[in-house]
């Protein structure tokens, strides 16, 4: 999988079905629970949420990556024609160097996110599976006169997923680590290409908001060998239940569910998806006017709930008029780890609501909007 381009046809469906992790993990497991989760079937859970979600928090754990793709796009005209489909910048990109972008139609609606790294060999995109189809065919759809072509990479890798403070000393401990991974050289959304055991990998220095992460990508069959080397080093397993967790303790929206195609792109409050000095793109005239005139009417936030935790999606109003609806709570995880205990939540609320202070409330308490996650960074 040294150049993961083995697969070479454009696929438009994907049905969920186990991730080559849960598969090969089932033959020692029969009782591993499985979910469907962004268009694959994943462990769930392997012990408590809480103890894993610890675990994640303050020391290393690693999870199944499975539901994540890839696309592999080539050609002479690839850095000019993705710059001008997707919201960050492309052509500014240094070999081993990604960033994260949404992907827009002509009305500034978000079609959906992803992480773009640049490699010598072609730009690598990479989603959840929920999304590659309709990307796919969004993104073939524009090309017209252009030398470019997408490859789905979905049955030639796979990744897992590594997180926690202890997550680089783990790297170090299977001899992963070298020059190249001193934070200097390898900071967040870099990559390098190395090996564990004799299978070829891609190393990711991830996007983490608390704890560091890293990814690896590699051939589907060598899924299980290298999920048991992570153990090995200590690593914690870890289920999606606690991912999800994670991810809403960081305050990271997922397309899908916190963030939808009715959303323009200030209304996510993900300034890092966007680049204002890169020139046109799809859906950039309306971008451009937004932050010309400096006002969105409704904003992704964090809230503290004060209550029970709802089933979600569940709608905000206020306690002065219950009858009417201000946001909508998306995503809500309940957290229990040394430091700090709580409900915490992702939603979408109109910024006037938030401007003159009101006491935000759902059925079955009040929130408070957070200005940042309640557990602090460490990295």
């Amino acid at each position: 999988m040294a150049d993961m381009s083995e697969a070479a046809t454009l696929t438009t469906e994907i049905t969920a079905a186990p991730t080559p992790l849960a598969s090969q993990l089932q033959t020692q497991t029969a009782r591993l629970e499985l979910t469907t989760f962004a268009g694959a079937l994943t462990p769930r859970k392997f012990s408590s949420i809480q103890n894993e979600l610890a675990a994640a928090l303050s020391g290393s754990a690693c999870f199944d990556l499975g539901y994540r793709t890839r696309i592999r796009i080539t050609g002479e005209d690839r850095l000019r024609w993705l710059n001008g489909m997707v919201s960050n910048a492309i052509q500014t990109l240094s070999e081993g160097e990604g960033n994260y972008s949404f992907i827009l139609n002509a009305q500034g609606r978000i079609q959906g996110d992803c992480y773009i790294y640049c490699r010598s060999s072609g730009l690598l995109l990479d989603t959840d599976r929920s999304q590659a189809p309709r990307l796919l065919t969004h993104l073939d759809h524009f090309i017209i006169m252009d030398d470019v072509d997408l490859h789905s990479l979905d049955e030639s890798s796979t990744g897992i997923g590594l997180t926690g403070p202890q997550a680089a000393f783990a790297l170090k401990t299977l001899g992963l680590t070298n020059t190249a991974l001193a934070p200097m050289h390898f900071a967040p959304l870099h990559f390098i290409e190395t090996a564990l055991a004799g299978a070829p990998l891609i190393l990711v220095h991830a996007f983490g908001e608390l704890r560091p992460r890293f990814e690896l990508w590699f051939a589907p069959e060598h899924a299980l060998s290298i999920w048991n080397a992570l153990i090995s080093t200590g690593a914690t397993s870890i289920g999606i239940d606690a991912v999800e967790a994670l991810r809403v303790l960081e305050s990271t929206p997922r397309y899908g569910v916190d963030i939808t195609d009715r959303h323009l792109p200030q209304e996510t409050a993900q300034t890092r998806a966007l680049d204002f000095t890169k020139g046109c793109y799809l859906g950039q005239e309306i971008v451009e006017r937004i932050r010309s005139r400096a006002t969105v009417h409704r904003t992704l936030r964090q809230f503290q709930l004060d209550g029970v935790a709802p089933a979600v999606p569940v709608d905000l109003n206020t306690s002065d008029n219950p009858s009417a609806t201000i946001g909508q709570l998306t995503s809500v995880a309940e957290v229990d780890v040394p430091g700090y205990q709580g409900i915490v939540a992702i939603g979408s609320i109109r910024t006037e609501a938030l401007e003159r202070r009101a006491t935000i409330a759902y059925e079955g308490g009040t929130v408070a909007a957070l200005d940042r996650p309640p557990i602090a960074a460490m990295h």
